[in-house]
């Protein structure tokens, strides 16, 4: 299969893991239209390009280009102790949780005023459920947008009626994240647990609260909600509210 095709079949593969190509693009800073002709076999990469691409979706750059086949099968050699935490994680059962987008809502150690509004994307595939999560804090300047220091990537588990997100983050720091949640005694679906995160003083324990987002409301709109918010906020999700003012998502003190 000619160079091309190969780039292409592996880029489509790469991509069908996230949001969407355009969410693609935004984090690789790189134009849609470029990116595309990659994705339909029009075009190749210089080696500056390629390896952004590589760094972005954590590969090597043979990986890139070798046939699909190949790099559908190819796993890297791992000692035995890795091998076991990793199939570990990836094991079965999958948890019990509807793919599509989810509002995610973190306290703020000493702002209880406050809640930081993510958002989570959920892919369920056969045997594996995989996330993309999007964290904005300060909004940016005419061009730059929000800046996103969350772009957390990684899978979800299944344990003792607990779901486990477990991920990386693709930006800055790239440390690991954890979430633990299980489904809230309610009538309306909302999980409801802690995460162990990175703030801007250090790691800390938050309490954390997941409403999936079934309306009609675009990926743009959907990235732009994703920032502080107050707990006063009119539009805020009033079962948010209600849990964090009654108790059952108290901020965690570092």
């Amino acid at each position: 299969m000619p160079i091309r095709k190969n780039l292409a079949a592996n880029l489509r593969r790469l991509v069908s893991s996230h949001a969407s190509v355009a969410a693609v693009c935004r984090g690789l800073n790189m134009n849609r239209t470029q990116f595309e002709r990659y994705l339909q076999g029009k075009s190749v990469p210089n080696r500056a390009t390629a390896r952004i691409i590589c760094d972005y979706f954590h590969i090597d750059e043979d990986e890139l280009y070798r046939a699909p086949e190949a790099a559908a099968t190819a796993h890297p050699t791992l000692l035995p102790i890795h091998q076991t935490l990793y199939e570990n994680m990836m094991r079965g059962p999958a948890p019990a949780i509807a793919g599509g987008t989810y509002f995610t809502y973190f306290t703020i150690p000493d702002r209880p005023d406050l809640l930081v509004r993510s958002v989570t994307f959920v892919r369920r595939e056969p045997e594996l459920v995989t996330f993309r999560r999007v964290t904005r804090w300060a909004e940016g300047h005419r061009q730059g947008g929000a800046r996103v220091p969350g772009w957390h990537y990684g899978v979800a588990i299944s344990r003792l009626n607990w779901i486990y997100f477990a991920g990386i983050n693709r930006r800055q720091t790239r440390e690991p994240s954890v979430i633990t949640v299980q489904w809230a005694p309610f009538s309306d679906p909302v999980l409801v647990g802690k995460a162990f995160v990175l703030t801007g003083s250090g790691p800390a324990c938050v309490s954390v609260i997941m409403r999936q987002e079934v309306g009609r409301i675009s990926l743009r709109q959907v990235l732009g909600m994703c920032r502080p918010v107050s707990l006063d906020d009119p539009l805020l999700d009033q079962i948010v509210v209600s849990l964090v003012r009654e108790g059952q998502a108290i901020p965690a003190k570092v």
